[in-house]
């Protein structure tokens, strides 16, 4: 009875001994991976609407006034940004947008259809969140429609500044809240010099690649 005791004692203890041996000594731990971490540098293009509020000065034949032309805003956007290691955004980006904002000036119709920039970019990013100013050229074309003259257009060149929150919503989707503010400049149109700036509020949908 003791012999068999003894032997099933030394049994169980080189089956626990082997089993010790099977298991790695280093096995490493699962890293978790930290899934609200957003990188930011690479190529994107998005979708974008809002309002837009311009305003335009105008001049000649012995009448001067204003007029605000107020309306929405539909359109896209693509660009390309880079991210160092401090968590500093660089970039450079595109727009191109379809206004609605038509307006009675004088018995004539004016407002401004295309408009377009081309924007350096420069942020910070919280994770997730990026914080950006911007600024570069823009464009619009505008235009004023006369009773019994036609209607006359032009492109008009300028300048454009402003800032905003792009938002992580997962691994390559952001969502996006700008303002800006363009400063066309001047054309002439029906013989009238016609002054042309415009305020924005924008609300995008963005995917990076």
């Amino acid at each position: 009875m003791r012999t068999c005791l003894l032997s099933t004692l030394v049994l169980l203890t080189a089956s626990r001994a082997m089993a010790a041996d099977l298991t790695p000594e280093n096995s490493a731990p699962s890293v978790a991976v930290d899934a609200s971490t957003f990188v930011w540098s690479g190529a994107y293009l998005g979708i974008q609407g809002g309002g837009g509020w311009a305003k335009g000065e105008f001049s000649g034949f012995g009448i001067a006034g204003s007029e605000d032309t107020n309306g929405g805003l539909l359109g896209g956007f693509a660009g390309y940004n880079y991210q160092f290691d401090n968590r500093l955004i660089v970039g450079v980006e595109g727009d191109l947008e379809y206004n609605w904002n038509e307006e009675k000036i004088f018995g004539a119709d004016f407002g401004t259809d295309w408009v377009g920039s081309v924007r350096g970019r420069v942020g910070y990013t919280f994770d997730r969140a990026l914080i950006y100013a911007t600024a570069g050229w823009a464009a619009t074309r505008g235009y004023v429609d006369v009773p019994g003259l036609g209607k006359d257009a032009a492109t008009f060149n300028g300048y454009t500044v402003g800032a905003g929150l792009d938002y992580a919503l997962n691994s390559n989707m952001f969502g996006r809240l700008e303002y800006r503010y363009s400063d066309h400049g001047d054309k002439n149109l029906q013989g009238i010099n016609v002054d042309v700036d415009q305020q924005t509020i924008k609300i995008g949908l963005g995917v990076k690649f």
